[in-house]
């Protein structure tokens, strides 16, 4: 009799597809929030591996605040053409002309806050009942204790007392009319497993993850692409510089390392003699110690 045994990336591959396929089983209108990241990547690609030879059963849904890497949106469309899967896309911009969310001012000005409420009208106008993310427990402390299956009240909020215990592998999506659940299939995956998967499966990512010369703005001790939607500190002169992203969000908050990292071998390598956190290169992370914590109640990720 041979021993069944799997690496640990194969088992973490089997536990976010049997995550996936649960989701499938227990909600009536699951879907897949696409962000264009690395993460959202691997969860589309682990959602293909969960139905293949079939479609994906459900729609990609993606918040576009206007203020997205222009190759972000490239490398989404191409990828909904080639899975042959429906997008759903919620608009920041139009939430703010409707007037249900504030467009921030100054030099710091972030849209991040304002994803909330065209997120939950996405949510609320598809009535969708499990949205799937790529939050990690390792990407720091707000989604370091959030389980697999998160519940949402009918106002798209958390609210720790009512989550549900998750013993062993069983998931409880049980729910009252409006209200809907977060799922995080890959919960349990770290940066370095998210990018040996990568290079393992060979999966397509977008440019900006790869080493490449660009136009930034040093602040705050972070590169921050030079745009028409950053609104540039007295001073502050945009220099050429060979970086790479390791997290990807709008171009205002999104920090750039400097980097020579032009493949997935390089990255890893990167990656693991780093002392900077992966999210270290966020602003909107930076504002205050519960920021996260504070927009997840609220209805984010």
């Amino acid at each position: 009799m041979h021993r069944y045994y799997l690496k640990h990336l194969r088992e973490l591959e089997a536990e976010s597809i049997y995550v996936i396929r649960e989701v499938y089983a227990q909600f009536n209108n699951p879907c897949l929030l696409f962000s264009g990241g690395k993460d959202s990547i691997i969860l589309t690609h682990l959602a293909k591996k969960a139905f293949w030879p079939a479609r994906v059963p459900f729609p990609l849904v993606h918040i576009d605040t206007g203020h997205n890497f222009p190759e972000t949106i490239e490398f989404r469309d191409a990828l909904v053409e080639k899975l042959g899967a429906q997008l759903v896309v919620g608009s920041v911009q139009k939430a703010i002309d409707e007037g249900k969310a504030s467009e921030e001012k100054g030099a710091d000005a972030s849209r991040n806050a304002a994803q909330i409420p065209a997120l939950l009208e996405a949510i609320e106008a598809n009535k969708f009942d499990g949205a799937m993310g790529g939050a990690r427990r390792d990407e720091e402390k707000a989604r370091a204790k959030e389980r697999f299956f998160s519940h949402r009240d009918e106002f798209g909020q958390w609210d720790p007392k009512n989550q549900r215990p998750e013993l062993w592998n069983l998931f409880n999506g049980k729910k009252s009319y409006g209200e809907h659940f977060r799922v995080f299939p890959i919960s349990n995956w770290t940066e370095m497993d998210v990018w040996q998967y990568i290079l393992l499966e060979n999966i397509e990512i977008p440019s900006l993850y790869f080493a490449h010369e660009r136009d930034v703005i040093l602040r705050d001790g972070q590169y921050l692409s030079d745009s028409e939607f950053l609104n540039k500190k007295d001073g502050e002169v945009a220099e050429r510089k060979q970086v790479r992203f390791r997290t990807m969000g709008d171009l205002t908050i999104t920090g750039a390392v400097e980097s020579d990292a032009d493949t997935l071998e390089k990255i890893i390598e990167e990656v693991a003699s780093t002392r900077v956190t992966e999210r270290g290169g966020r602003a909107d992370d930076k504002r205050s110690e519960s920021a996260m914590e504070d927009r997840k109640k609220q209805g984010y990720f």
